[in-house]
């Protein structure tokens, strides 16, 4: 999956935690999965996930059959046990930060510090290009071309993308760059300042790093991180009439369908097209 696929470390994750208790029961054989096998061990794991996440893992519960079906383990067609999962992604709003949250987030990191001006590089490659935090992780020190003020992004599937290096974000890494990293002899762009020095290990450094920005500013929000920033840079394109085929284009999402959920956050277009309730307020 990772060698051959290029898949996220947190769909491998998935798969860690699921596919060896599913052959665990049916005590490591798995020529025995059966339908019923699938569905019975999907249903008691799932009771507790979200629709998300429940059909994240029933993916990866399919991906791992069709391997045993390639493989000649199991009977063509096993993987068509788990129906698809219902979740209907566009009931709610993405939550997102106001212009006037994000300016804080942004102050709350002290570039007077080693460690302020490492968050506060993150936090503008987070919310001012839209980076994914798995796309942080994965930056190296090539990927920063000065001269052509612009940076390489590999983000899901190894699929790499080009992105402008503007003004704001340039300084910020510039600043960490000259007074901030640790002289190490690592590609990573983005290390750890404590002992011992390394790259970061997984994404969720980085989603720390930018919930620990957003609770400095003093914004309190169930739950937050990487991704709330970039959702963030989102709407704020959008707030500045960027077309939603643009922002597309900048967070790299291979459907536009993915964009178009952006859509529901200008409240004044929707005001436009909304229609009264047949029959009255009343009614």
């Amino acid at each position: 999956m990772l060698n051959h696929r290029g898949v996220m470390q947190s769909t491998l994750r998935i798969y860690d935690r699921f596919i060896p208790p599913l052959l665990e029961s049916v005590s490591g054989d798995a020529s025995c999965i059966t339908a019923g096998t699938l569905r019975a061990f999907f249903i008691e794991r799932s009771k507790t996930l979200s629709a998300g996440y429940a059909s994240n893992v029933a993916n990866a519960i399919r991906v791992f059959v069709r391997y045993l079906i390639a493989e000649g383990i199991a009977a063509p067609g096993l993987d068509n046990a788990l129906p698809p999962i219902p979740d209907w992604t566009d009931r709610s709003l993405p939550r997102f930060l106001q212009s006037s949250d994000i300016e804080r987030v942004i102050a709350a990191c002290d570039c007077s510090t080693k460690q302020g001006l490492r968050d506060r590089a993150i936090v503008l490659l987070l919310v001012r290009l839209g980076l994914r935090a798995s796309d942080i992780l994965r930056l190296r020190l090539q990927d920063l071309d000065w001269n052509d003020a612009s940076i390489r992004v590999c983000g899901k599937g190894r699929r790499e993308a080009r992105l402008p290096l503007t003004q704001e974000v340039g300084d910020a890494v510039l600043s960490y760059l000259q007074s901030g990293r640790p002289p190490v002899q690592v590609q990573a762009l983005f290390v750890r300042l404590t002992t011992p020095i390394q790259p970061f290990a997984d994404s969720s450094a980085i989603s720390g790093i930018a919930s620990a920005a957003i609770r400095r500013a003093g914004i309190r929000l169930p739950r937050c991180g990487a991704h709330i920033l970039r959702h963030s840079a989102a709407t704020e394109m959008l707030r500045h009439g960027v077309s939603l085929q643009e922002i597309g284009s900048v967070l790299r999402h291979q459907s536009f369908d993915t964009t178009f959920h952006y859509a529901k956050v200008d409240r004044t277009l929707l005001r436009l097209v909304v229609q009264p309730w047949p029959g009255g307020a009343n009614s």
